[in-house]
């Protein structure tokens, strides 16, 4: 009975192929939009924790101001580099400690200029931030101590700005003073979020304070903890620390605030697998209009088949064969959309992936949970145009013109 009913629903889907095809368009679009959501958002979420640890598990950032954002530092005293002084032969478990000032700025050299960000900091910089020199080499101390017009560039610069052309000694202008190039950086790639990580120029705190900001303010603050010491007790000793040096009283609220970045990626990966639930959710919202055309044009089939569904009942076919035969069909359709749906998505994911720079995960359970969401909707909404034909009436049907 089951392959008699298959075979009979493979008849008459082939028998309007188009109409068919119209049909299942809302489930191949859902389950093509469910799996492409969830496939491309756990690919973001994954390249974000990568690229968050990256920065090392254990490092924390110190930023004034008592939250992140467009005017969470207003009335916040900066930093001093002092401070970082302080925290390197005060606090015990800090591995490297580097002051941070950034500003975006456009450099020229050789007749080109490209607009990137230049950064005032420390050798203790690059190991923090996991940068190794590919050429040249890193700040000599004298040249930290004297703020020497010298800087250390990564590879975006080297290729847009000199090109082919050794950039090693070569002078590169940034704003209004030219700095001395002494080394490049290795090449880190696209990053999911800030976008170019080699699209950079560092060069020591001291020449960017007296070069390029015109004064003594440090903005961040970067450590990295002995993976041994309990960074919480750590990050607790920093701030009763940092609360002594800007005079802050018991009663007062701390004007900065400590990030962890470990504690950052949690947070950052919640937050992208809610918005890839959420998107998913959205997504599956036409698979249910996927099944309303489904049960439309199963209506519309039950009513054009209502003779040959009378002759069927009057020749003694029972009334659980003609409903089986149009939830096969249903079911059927369902599956086809599934299917297609599946594969699109497939493709769909690998093209996304690649062109936002974020790793394919492959995830068999969302699939197959998709596919046979897909398969149960053709059940659900093919029930009820199934019972109609299996409760018409024969005499009527076979009347019927």
């Amino acid at each position: 009975m089951w392959a008699n009913a298959f075979i009979l629903a493979l008849r008459q889907i082939w028998r309007n192929p188009m109409r068919s095809l119209l049909t299942v368009l809302g489930i191949v679009i859902g389950v093509a939009a469910v799996i492409t959501m969830v496939t491309v958002g756990n690919g973001a979420t994954q390249a974000v924790r990568e690229q968050i640890e990256s920065l090392g598990s254990n490092q924390l950032m110190i930023r004034p101001g008592q939250r992140m954002g467009p005017g969470g530092a207003a009335g916040a005293p900066s930093f001093k580099l002092e401070d970082i002084d302080a925290i390197a032969n005060q606090i015990a478990g800090v591995k490297a400690v580097a002051p941070q000032r950034q500003q975006s700025m456009t450099v020229v050299a050789q007749g080109r200029n490209w607009s990137t960000q230049v950064i005032g900091s420390s050798n203790q910089y690059f190991i923090l931030d996991n940068r190794q020199v590919s050429k040249g080499r890193y700040f000599e101390p004298q040249e930290e101590q004297s703020g020497a017009a010298v800087c250390v560039i990564g590879t975006t610069i080297e290729k847009e700005i000199f090109g082919s052309t050794n950039p090693i000694g070569q002078m590169l202008r940034t704003g209004k003073f030219s700095c001395r190039v002494v080394g490049v950086l290795e090449s880190k790639g696209q990053a999911a979020i800030g976008g170019d990580q080699d699209d950079l120029v560092v060069m020591p705190i001291q020449t960017f304070q007296r070069r390029v900001s015109g004064n003594t303010r440090v903005s961040a603050i970067l450590i990295s903890v002995d993976s041994q010491i309990d960074r919480a007790m750590v990050t607790e000793s920093i701030r009763l620390l940092m609360r002594e040096r800007r005079s802050l009283s018991d009663s007062d609220d701390d004007n900065f605030m400590i990030l962890d970045t470990e504690e950052i990626a949690k947070r950052v990966s919640s937050t992208t697998e809610i918005m890839t639930m959420l998107l998913g959710a959205v997504a599956a919202v036409s698979l249910v209009v996927g099944g309303i055309g489904i049960m439309n044009i199963m209506l519309v089939s039950v009513t054009e088949r209502t003779r040959e569904i009378g002759v069927r009942l009057a020749i003694g076919a029972l009334e659980r064969e003609v409903l089986m035969q149009f939830l096969i069909e249903a079911v059927v359709l369902g599956a086809m959309g599934g299917v297609l749906g599946v594969v699109i998505a497939f493709i769909g994911s690998v093209v996304l992936a690649a062109t936002m720079g974020v790793p394919f995960i492959f995830d068999p359970s969302i699939n197959m949970i998709a596919f046979l969401f897909a398969a149960l909707t053709g059940i659900i909404f093919g029930f009820f145009p199934a019972r109609r034909a299996a409760h018409l009436d024969p005499i009527e049907a076979v009347r019927h013109e």
